[in-house]
């Protein structure tokens, strides 16, 4: 039953994604103004969930070196959804999302050489190929289809990717998946409020249904993703998250008439046949 958890992520952050991108559609709401807001939303909504379930938490957890991991963490995460609402505040839901799923090679690979236990080879090895087929859908005339202002979030997500996946990885050795991102979500709250506190003023109060919503679904994908992390492993659950760009992707289509791609198509088709090879085999 172990499936459970990443693919229900990835329904709720596709839910998610689809509808922050009609967000920062509506006029005066920017990149920024969406994390002002956003940010705090997730703090909440994360502090009400733990208040809930009451996880085990202790201050020995911010302490030594799982201290210094949780802030490496929570700068990492800080820079990548700065690049990462820029990126999608100027292009393509579709695009950004599938983009998004490139960093996967480098967390299977790091992760396999780093981890005993993620050298398992029949969810190594689908991994790779559900990886593999997102890129050969994004490869036209011999080189990537990307926008310039996408571009820094692509190599800096190639890049850290890897690396806070691992430290999510050893962090959540000690900590519940609930106290973790209630630590991290209440710090970046903190973070991003201090940063663009200026911005809320020009947001329209319609949108504030929509707000909530997202990070609703937002806040509660992270978790059980976490969750996932924690019982089956960074490998196993990224090949069964490789669902959420594509599932984004057609929810693009449907209420974002963002053009059809058939290589897209064939894409999807590919990793759903990985995550059956997966299963059947782990």
């Amino acid at each position: 039953m172990n499936f459970i958890f990443p693919l229900l992520a990835a329904v709720l952050q596709a839910g998610s994604f689809t509808i922050d991108k009609v967000v920062l559609g509506i006029r005066r709401v920017s990149f920024k103004t969406y994390i002002s807001i956003s940010f705090p939303l997730i703090f909440l909504i994360t502090f009400i969930i733990f208040a809930l379930f009451r996880p085990p938490f202790s201050s020995e957890l911010l302490a030594g070196s799982l201290g210094y991991l949780l802030f490496v963490s929570i700068a990492m995460i800080m820079v990548t959804n700065l690049l990462f609402y820029r990126a999608l505040d100027e292009d393509r839901l579709g695009e950004i999302q599938t983009l998004d799923l490139l960093h996967s090679i480098p967390i299977i690979v790091f992760s396999s050489i780093i981890f005993a236990d993620e050298r398992r080879f029949f969810v190594v090895l689908p991994a790779l190929i559900a990886s593999g087929a997102i890129i050969w859908s994004h490869w036209e005339h011999h080189h990537f289809k990307i926008r310039r202002n996408t571009m820094p979030f692509l190599l800096w997500s190639l890049a850290a990717a890897p690396i806070g996946a691992s430290i999510s990885k050893v962090l959540l050795s000690a900590w519940n998946p609930i106290s973790l991102e209630f630590v991290r979500s209440g710090a970046l709250a903190v973070l991003f409020g201090a940063i663009f506190h200026r911005q809320r003023k020009s947001v329209p109060l319609q949108t504030l249904p929509l707000f909530i919503l997202t990070n609703v679904l937002s806040a509660v994908a992270w978790i059980l993703f976490y969750f996932s992390y924690q019982r089956s492993g960074i490998i196993y659950t990224i090949l069964l998250f490789s669902l959420q760009p594509l599932l984004v992707y057609f929810a693009s289509l449907i209420f974002l008439k963002e053009p059809l791609q058939p290589k897209k198509i064939t894409a999807f088709l590919i990793v759903l046949a990985s995550i059956v090879v997966a299963q059947i085999n782990s």
